[in-house]
């Protein structure tokens, strides 16, 4: 039953979040949901800080270097990857934080309520690609010729 409410938290979480992301184009909504990818894995470098674990100090690093690689690249080729990263961190929450060896590093209500946030990122990321997708392709056709 816990692990429901923080899941729910990590909605509850999300809205203000993904409504402030739907204020901006597109080109700033990337800059902010790539950034904000980049700002989460960086909290978990903070965790290993408080607990003053530098073996968990290098992985978590080694954390903000992969999600930034994907924001990276979906600079230079397409957003799909920076929502292939968003749904790929609650990955990272589940078998190293939630369940795996890193479990003393972040709160377990962090963890669950980051995946529930994290998916829904993702899904708002690939639904804005899909909504601008059907706006670039939405050409008014050509008025047909009466025969009549």
């Amino acid at each position: 039953m816990v692990y429901f409410l923080w899941i729910i938290l990590g909605l509850i979480a999300v809205w203000p979040f993904l409504w402030l992301a739907g204020k901006f184009d597109v080109k700033k909504m990337h800059t902010f949901l790539g950034l904000s990818l980049v700002v989460t894995a960086i909290c978990y470098v903070g965790f290993a800080l408080i607990w003053g674990d530098t073996t968990w100090l290098l992985v978590e690093s080694s954390g903000v270097a992969i999600y930034g690689l994907f924001y990276l690249l979906s600079t230079r080729f397409s957003m799909v990857w920076l929502s292939v990263g968003w749904l790929l961190h609650p990955v990272w929450d589940a078998f190293l934080h939630l369940q795996g060896p890193g479990s003393h590093i972040a709160p377990a209500w962090w963890s669950v309520a980051c995946i529930s946030f994290d998916a829904a990122v993702a899904g708002y990321i690939v639904y804005r690609i899909a909504r601008e997708s059907r706006l670039a392709c939405s050409i008014t056709p050509p008025l047909r010729e009466s025969f009549f």
